[in-house]
């Protein structure tokens, strides 16, 4: 059974058939209306803090969901269409070792990736990365962001 998570308001759904209703669009999300649901290989329950960034399958953002901007500062206009990793100053890896790029790269998850974030104001945050390839034509990449302590 196919698991799907709004990127926007992080309601988890089931679709057999991966379409909404008798017509070939995409699943949407009947929750908040955001445009197109990201599907998953396994359900995935997302932390309450946690802001989703949805990819294309050049690591470039095609939008944001609540909680990034809580947690960078960062509104989807200032996100939209810049390279995942720069914009958010995205560190804690070495370069071969991008977990973006890796789960592009390789089509597989990469779960609870410590990192740091640079926030709008210039503060580094840490925060646990969720990185989840899309498994359609299109390719492209979901990134769990959660605020973790210290």
């Amino acid at each position: 059974m196919p698991y799907f998570i709004c990127p926007n308001c992080k309601e988890r759904s089931v679709d057999s058939d991966r379409m909404e209703g008798l017509f070939d669009e995409p699943v949407s999300c009947h929750h908040c209306g955001f445009g197109f649901l990201f599907e998953l290989l396994d359900d995935y329950y997302p932390a309450p803090g946690t802001g989703f960034v949805v990819c294309d399958k050049e690591a470039r953002i095609l939008a944001v969901g609540r909680g990034v901007y809580e947690l960078t500062g960062w509104g989807d206009t200032d996100l939209i269409g810049a390279d995942l990793v720069d914009s958010l100053g995205l560190a804690g890896f070495e370069e071969e070792k991008n977990p973006a790029k890796l789960a592009l790269e390789w089509g597989v998850r990469r779960l609870n990736e410590p990192l740091q974030l640079r926030a709008r104001s210039g503060h580094v945050k840490p925060v646990t990365g969720d990185f989840f390839p899309a498994y359609d034509d299109d390719g492209g990449l979901l990134v769990a962001l959660t605020p973790r302590a210290a």
